[in-house]
């Protein structure tokens, strides 16, 4: 079966840092995009950050450009999201996903996790 699984949020206040995992099972891992999102209350799903599985090609929001990195593991089939300087308007439910376009239309991405709640308090 395909799985994607994120952990790693928390409640961290404003200026801290967290790191997010995501752990790909079922699928070959390098033949993807993996891609993070967030959504908060109230708002729609929003596209943070993407990495090509063959190439490294990374892709920033503009809103996390210079404070979010996206990395990944390949022997582990990890993608991780360290997120530093976090402010209270990063406070979501993060979700990574696996899709074939380096994109942030989440329209485009065909596996899901479940997400994991970021709380950043003022």
């Amino acid at each position: 079966d395909v799985q994607l699984q994120a952990s790693g949020g928390g409640l961290v206040q404003a200026g801290g840092s967290l790191r997010l995992s995501c752990v790909a099972s079922g699928f070959n891992f390098e033949q993807y995009i993996i891609g993070w999102f967030r959504q908060a209350p109230g708002k729609e799903r929003e596209g943070v950050s993407c990495m090509d599985g063959y190439d490294g090609k990374t892709v920033y929001a503009d809103s996390v450009k210079g404070r979010f990195t996206i990395s990944s593991d390949h022997a582990k089939k990890m993608v991780y999201l360290l997120m530093i300087n976090l402010k209270p308007e990063d406070t979501a439910v993060y979700y990574c996903a696996g899709g074939l376009e380096v994109t942030s239309d989440l329209r485009k991405y065909i596996f899901w996790g479940q997400g994991t709640q970021v709380t950043v308090s003022s």
